[in-house]
């Protein structure tokens, strides 16, 4: 007496993806960004001059300060000698800086830059500066005509 033939079940294939897997790897990358993210932030707290800054005092009273200048076009020009107004290379100003710091190690340095000029050719000259000697650099800039005071 049988009372059923056994008849064999086939199961379907489930069509759904298992995604708790994927919630697992997805928390652990989570929790790797939010550790290292914090850490990828770089850069050097930079203290800005105000606009409205007082007079340098020079060195020396007889001194009178050396200026280097970069204007629009990016081309240097140094304010020693008789051709100040003709552009001078990059080894030529370290040259000239350094037998001046040589002659007067407390020759204050000034960098006159245009403001259209970019901020890679000032930085380059403040590079080739510190590469001549330079202890510091100062920048000159221009007073502002308005000035509100508070």
């Amino acid at each position: 007496m049988a009372l059923y033939p056994k008849q064999r079940q086939r199961r379907k294939p489930i069509a759904e993806i298992n995604v708790v897997p994927y919630i697992d790897v997805m928390l652990v990358l989570l929790i790797i960004f939010m550790i290292t993210a914090p850490m990828l932030t770089q850069g050097v707290q930079v203290d800005l001059p105000q606009a409205a800054a007082n007079a340098v005092e020079p060195a020396d009273e007889n001194s009178e300060p050396l200026v280097v200048s970069v204007d629009a076009d990016g081309l240097f020009y140094v304010a020693i000698g008789d051709k100040q107004d003709q552009p001078i290379a990059a080894k030529q100003l370290m040259t000239k800086v350094a037998a001046v710091l040589r002659r007067s190690p407390k020759t204050q340095i000034m960098v006159k830059g245009d403001s259209a000029a970019s901020y890679g050719q000032v930085i380059t000259v403040m590079a080739l500066l510190q590469k001549a000697g330079a202890p510091s650099v100062g920048l000159i800039t221009k007073q502002p005509e308005n000035i509100d005071e508070k």
